[in-house]
Formats: structure tokens, sequence, C-alpha cells
């Protein structure tokens, strides 16, 4: 029973203001309370984002070398606490023992690693002519991430506002608060000044909307459903402050036919399946030539029934979904593919075999979807995969383009010049080529409601920076 029930401000394990109310986190895998936390206020807010101002002073005008030297102690800690990191995600949002350790705690070194190597070269100061471009630190930053890459999305925008100079407040998800208060304890054993680095847990109406408006946060960086993206966006509109925002995804997945097929299909299957489904840039279209969709049937069928999902301390090679309210959401989408009629392959309604305590999704296939059936507008964020035919690369493309969202897309042809054709007329902020493996250096974030900036490696460091131009500065200087 973990009771994280204090807030960090200015250094210190602090108690909320006020009374304030308690929330049990349940573990989704056996729906047992595995922890508490304080859901805070206003005013706790507002006691961070004093604390990080008042920190900005110093810590926005500290060397390259020092945050190199911060950054890579906060890396030496979290190594020696990654396998404690993977237990927490474990627990906290049911991802699989081998999937925790292998993907998410290790993800946060790599982001960790990433702001390192970019912080060593990353040009502040750049003359042109007499003028001197300077970029510099933005000032008190209020972080809002979820609960389904709990440590990715801490880690994806706390290293980079440490490496710039900025000073933070973070709201993590209510649902999956265990790794947040874990990187917390990190950072201070790690030596991060008082006031740099603040940790607010609540929920998104009462914290995460007065982290939004608060005059004195001068950006918000949001990851979450575009629903409360929008709300973010509207309660930092009066104060006109930077929002940077990752979104959500309906993501297509376009494979040419030819002899790699089958094993495209099967990757693409078990993409989505990874993680339950639940990420935004989960390949979750899958466009197919109309001529092979049995065969698309087939494989995608076989590797539904592959995926079995079961305990996630044990081999299972996918664990529950995060939550009661989750899994009732994919429960009422996979019953409107039923009823809007698509061909359900594998998977449907109800828990798994054998697993009736828990949040667990039966692996969904669903084949012959058409473009406008829900199953194929809306994101589920659960393990479904929706198999849409097409008569024309030309077709598969104006449709995998027609979404409202924009964050990936994915491409599968052996002729590496038709992936890259393909690949450039996809509108999205990233595009996968043929299973390629994640690059923490590539630019990450979408188009259209998907959300607008970008996050990881050098991209990453200019969410956070102002820039300025300082005319007259004067001949012959260095850039650095």
């Amino acid at each position: 029973m973990r009771d994280y029930l204090k807030f960090y401000i200015n250094g210190e394990w602090v108690d909320p203001a006020g009374d304030a109310k308690t929330l049990d986190v349940l573990n989704p895998a056996t729906e047992a309370v595995a922890g508490r936390i304080s859901l805070g206020s206003a005013e706790d807010v507002d006691r961070a984002v004093k604390a990080a101002k008042a920190a900005f002073h110093s810590f926005s005008r500290t060397s390259r070398a020092e945050r190199l030297e911060l950054l890579q102690a906060i890396l030496a800690e979290y190594t020696k606490r990654s396998g404690e990191m993977a237990e927490a995600i474990t627990e906290e949002m049911g991802a699989p023992a081998w999937l925790a350790k292998s993907a998410q705690a290790a993800i946060g070194a790599g982001h960790l690693h990433t702001a390192i190597e970019v912080l060593k070269t990353y040009r502040f100061h750049e003359p042109r002519g007499t003028t001197m471009i300077a970029k510099e630190p933005i000032g008190v930053c209020g972080f809002i991430t979820p609960w389904n890459w709990p440590i990715n999305q801490i880690a994806c925008k706390v290293a980079p506002a440490l490496a710039t100079g900025c000073t933070m407040v973070l709201k993590p998800s209510e649902i999956a608060p265990f790794s947040a208060w874990l990187w917390t304890e990190i950072l201070h054993a790690a030596g991060v000044p008082k006031g740099v680095y603040n940790l607010v847990n609540g929920d998104g109406p009462t914290v995460g909307a007065a982290i939004s408006s608060h005059p004195d946060v001068d950006m918000v960086s949001f990851t979450g459903s575009t629903r409360a993206g929008i709300e973010v966006a509207k309660a930092a509109a009066p104060t006109v402050k930077r929002v940077a925002q990752e979104l959500g995804g309906k993501s297509p997945n376009i494979l040419v036919d030819d002899d790699g097929f089958g094993d495209a299909v099967k990757r693409g299957v078990a993409h989505v399946f990874n993680n339950s489904g639940q990420s935004c840039n989960a390949p979750t279209r899958m466009f197919v030539p109309q001529g092979r969709m049995d065969e698309a049937k087939a494989v995608a069928k076989a590797t539904a029934e592959a995926w079995a999902p079961g305990d996630p301390n044990g081999n299972a090679r996918m664990g529950p979904v995060v939550s009661e309210l989750q899994w009732t959401k994919i429960q009422g989408l996979i019953q409107k593919g039923i009823d809007e009629g698509a061909e359900l392959v594998a998977g449907g309604t109800g828990k798994p075999e054998g697993l009736e305590t828990g949040y667990y999704v039966k692996p969904t296939v669903f084949a012959n979807v058409t473009n406008d059936m829900t199953v194929a507008r809306e994101e589920i964020f659960g393990p479904v995969v929706s198999i849409l035919g097409y008569d024309s690369l030309d077709r598969a493309i104006e449709e995998g383009n027609d979404t409202v969202y924009g964050l990936a897309a994915y491409v599968q042809a052996k002729d590496i010049e038709k992936a890259r054709e393909i690949a450039s007329q996809l509108r999205a902020g990233q595009v996968i080529i043929n299973g390629a493996g994640s690059d923490l250096m590539a630019p990450f974030g979408g188009y259209k409601q998907s959300g607008n900036g970008r996050e990881w490696g050098d991209h990453a460091f200019g969410e956070f920076l102002e820039t300025k131009a300082m005319i007259g500065y004067g001949e012959a200087v260095a850039a650095e």
C-alpha cells in the first residue's frame, strides 16, 4: 500500500493546503486499492508556481556545464532505481513486467540520455552579422501528463526543460501517480535545486486547470485526449502563454501488395496490442489491398489468438487496460463496430475467459471496415484493430488522411522508393516505414487535432526557449 499524500514543493515534501481529499489508486489487474494520493487545490498549485518562479532567476542563468552535471546525476539515480520504476508502472497501469522494464521504464533513461547529448552541442547563441540571436529559457512550465506511458511523458518534458534552464510544476495522472512519485524522489536525490521542480497531484478540472490558467506559468505542455487538450488551451488563452499539446490519434497503416504482406499484417496487429492498445500513435487502421483481405483476416486472427492477456506480473504478452472507465468505453466501441456491420474476426465484447477480475479486454480485430464506421473514426485506446480494404494506393492514402487526427502513420512496402512516396503524402507528424524502431532524436507530435509543438530530441528544446534578437551586438562574436 503506497501512501503518497504529500506534494513536492520548493525542494521539500509538504502537506496539502487545507483539508485535501484523498483518492484511492487501483491496481487494474486486481481491482484492489494499491495506494492513495492527496488531491491538490489551486492553492497548492499557487505555492508550487511561486517556488518555481523564485527559482527561475538563478536556475535560468546556470551554465551548460552545470545543467549537464545535473542531468547526469539524475540519470545515475534513475539507473539505480529503474527496477523500482518498472514495478511501479506495472502496479499503477497494468503494463506487463517485461514491457514495463524493457520499454516503459527504459524510455525514461532514454530521454535523459537524449537531453544530455543534445545539450552538449545545442546552440543557444548564434551571431548573424552584428545581431546576436539568443535562445533563452521561457520561464515557469506547467506539465500535465497521462497514465498510458507515464514516465515517458514526464521525462520527455522534464529533461529538456531542465536542460534549457526552465523551472516547472508537474501534475501527473491521478490514475497512475506512483512512477511520478519515484521520479520526484530521484530528482531530489540527484540534487535538483529547490523550487526548480515541483509536484502537485490532483485531477484535471482542479489542478490541471489551475496550472493552465495561472498567470505566472509561462508555458504549459499537455499530453492526453483531444477533448482535454481543448480545455487546457481555453484555460491558457487569457494569459497568452505558450501551449504545447500531444493529443489523440487514429493512425493509418498502409500495406502494399508485395511478398512481405503477411509479416506486415502480423507486425501491425502486434503493434496495436502492445501496451493493451493504450498508445496514441498505435496503427489502429490497417489498409490492405481488397484482393488480400482474406489473407489479412487469417493472419490477424492468428496473431490475436496468440496475444493472450493475463497477469502482468507473469508471462502474459498483454495486461489489462488502466481502469473500469476505460474498459467500459472500449466495450461500447467494440459493440458499436458489431452494430455498424464490421466483420468481427477475433475478440469481441466481455472479458477473456478466466480473467473475470481485472480490466482485461479481448484482443479484437474487425475486418471489412469502412472509413465512415465509428471504429475507424474514434480513438478507442484499447487492443482493437480495424482492417479496411482498398482498390488503389491513391485511395488508401486519401482515406488514411481522412481523419481529424495526424499524430502518426505507417507504411509497409518492400520497395523503399514506393514506401517513401507514400510516406511523403501522409499528413502526420511521424511516419514509420517498415516497422522501424523508435528514434528518440526524431521529433514527436501531431498535425491537426493531434496537437501542436514537438517533443523528443533537439526539437523539444525549442518548446522551452524564447528567441531574442540583440541588434548591434557587434562583429566577431563566437557562436555558443
